[in-house]
C-alpha cells in the first residue's frame, strides 16, 4: 500500500469521521429540553398556587413568542461550523508554511476538522434558552408578582 496518501483521501476520512461525530450529537442536542424559570416561594406565589404559576409562566412564554423572541440558539449551529473552519483552516495553513510542508493540504484538513468542531459546538449550544428570551419571560413574571431565582 501506498505510504503518502493523497490530500483528498485524508480529508476525506478528517470529514467522514467527524460527521459520525457530528450526527451523535445533533441528535443529542435535539432530544435536550429547555429549561424553565424557577420560582421562590414570595407571598404572591404561595397566595395564587402552583397552577396559576404554571399557567402564567406559560402565558409569559407565549408573549416572548409573539414579540418574535426566540427561545433557543439555534441559529449558532453554521455560525460556529464557520467560525471553527476558518479558524482550523488558518492556524493549520500557517503551521504548514512554518514547516514548509503542503500549506494547502493543512489547511483543508485543519478547515474540516475546525469545521466539524465548530458544528458540534454549536449544536451542543443550539438547544439552550436564549439570554433574550429568559430576560423576557423573567421581566413578565416579575411584572405580575413573581421572583425567579434561576432556571432548570
Amino acid at each position: 500500500m501506498d505510504q503518502k496518501r493523497s490530500c483528498s483521501t485524508r480529508v476525506n476520512g478528517i470529514a467522514c469521521g467527524s460527521l459520525s461525530v457530528l450526527a451523535v450529537c445533533v441528535l443529542a442536542a435535539g432530544c435536550a429540553a429547555t429549561s424553565d424559570p424557577v420560582l421562590y416561594p414570595n407571598n404572591h406565589l404561595q397566595q395564587v398556587g402552583r397552577a396559576a404559576a404554571d399557567r402564567d409562566i406559560a402565558e409569559c412564554r407565549r408573549l416572548a413568542s409573539s414579540y418574535g423572541v426566540a427561545e433557543t440558539k439555534d441559529g449558532q449551529v453554521a455560525r460556529q461550523a464557520a467560525g471553527g473552519a476558518a479558524i482550523g483552516g488558518a492556524s493549520a495553513g500557517a503551521w504548514g508554511l512554518v514547516r514548509g510542508n503542503d500549506a494547502g493540504e493543512r489547511a483543508l484538513a485543519g478547515a474540516a476538522a475546525g469545521g466539524a468542531a465548530g458544528t458540534v459546538r454549536g449544536a451542543m449550544q443550539s438547544g439552550e434558552t436564549s439570554p433574550v428570551y429568559r430576560n423576557f419571560v423573567q421581566k413578565c413574571l416579575r411584572d405580575r408578582g413573581y421572583e425567579v431565582i434561576g432556571w432548570q
